[in-house]
């Protein structure tokens, strides 16, 4: 992976851009104090891009796995090898394997499967544009569930928002971010409350970099902060996104999601999560069959590259945890809202 700089200024609608047969990511890893590109010209660098988390987010991981696969495709062709579709084949298990848990990653590799026995005169043209279309889908999708979702929200209140999921998680305007701007836009939000989200620190670096942007109010709290600020009042909503919903409607998201969604019960807080139906896994029946990552020890017991953990000592680092369907009071999707998803479940969504 080759690091770039741009001379425009970085926005969080346009993390991911194709330009001249290459696809170029925001580095989020080293956002929001250092605004670079990561230049992308084959499978194998798309799927370490998304491996290091220099892309991150469901969605923005399935749009990135699209623009791979035809990255792969202009990679093998270009080699000239009459077995050429083989080692397409190969790279699509490279990528699929670069993150286990977050769903859109195999629905869009899937979606592109499907080309790839087409003409190859016209195949990197087709495949092109199917990636630039699963883009703009997110797109429109998720300003279709900021609209969905603020329509939730029945009154001016502040809430609070777990790890990332704006424009940089996604497409552009951002799934559970994406509801929050327009939200605030409809004069409903009077301050979001941005967890840190340990250990990359999402929420600090990501979501609240996002919303000053979007010039709404933010305070960046501690995980360990949100019960207590709960208790204080004046929190109508926690509002996050999602990696994989089960059939059950169980929720797997960032780490610490888990916790805020009991807190929130307690607190008689409602939780809203936000997702594009392709985060919905139909195969999967209940939060235990989700695979969740694991990462290295380090980013639990190291902080800005410095050790702070005791000589010895071990970490247990998962990425993601799982939310039972009957701590959420609505997912939201693109194509409607299930309210109470412990009863439903999601497949009338999909209907």
């Amino acid at each position: 992976m080759e690091v770039i700089n741009l001379s425009e200024a970085a926005h969080p609608d346009h993390a991911i851009k194709w330009v001249d047969s290459e696809m170029l990511l925001l580095d989020q890893r080293v956002m929001p104090h250092v605004e670079r590109f990561v230049r992308c010209t084959d499978a194998q660098q798309t799927a370490e891009a998304i491996t290091a988390m220099v892309v991150r987010g469901a969605p923005a991981i399935g749009i990135t796995a699209a623009y791979g696969v035809v990255l792969s495709v202009m990679h093998r062709l270009a080699e000239g090898k009459s077995n050429w579709r083989d080692a397409v084949i190969t790279d699509l298990e490279t990528l699929a394997a670069s993150r286990p848990t977050a769903v859109n990653l195999f629905w869009a590799i899937d979606r592109m499967r499907k080309l790839i026995d087409e003409d190859s005169e016209t195949l990197v043209d087709r495949l092109l544009i199917e990636a630039r279309q699963i883009h703009q889908e997110d797109l429109i999708a998720n300003r279709l569930m900021g609209e969905l979702g603020s329509a939730c929200i029945t009154e001016p209140t502040s809430v609070i928002t777990h790890c990332n999921a704006g424009g940089l998680a996604t497409g552009g305007h951002g799934t559970a971010v994406g509801v929050i701007r327009t939200a605030f836009q409809r004069g409903k939000i009077e301050h979001v409350y941005a967890d840190e989200t340990r250990p990359w620190l999402q929420g600090s670096r990501l979501t609240a970099w996002e919303l000053v942007h979007s010039g709404i109010p933010v305070s960046v709290i501690a995980d360990s902060a949100a019960s207590a600020r709960m208790r204080e009042g004046g929190i109508g909503w926690v509002i996050v996104g999602s990696d994989r919903i089960a059939a059950n409607g169980d929720v797997a998201n960032k780490i610490g999601t888990y916790q805020l969604a009991v807190a929130a019960r307690y607190h008689g807080v409602k939780f809203m999560v936000v997702a594009p139906t392709s985060t919905l896994d139909l195969n999967v029946s209940c939060g235990e069959e989700i695979p969740i990552e694991t990462r290295e020890q380090s980013e639990i017991l190291q902080c800005g590259g410095a050790n702070i953990g005791a000589k010895g000592a071990k970490a247990w680092n998962p990425v993601f945890d799982v939310t039972p369907a009957e701590l959420v009071d609505v997912i939201v999707t693109e194509r409607g809202v299930i309210r109470n998803p412990a009863e439903k479940g999601i497949r009338a969504i999909l209907r």
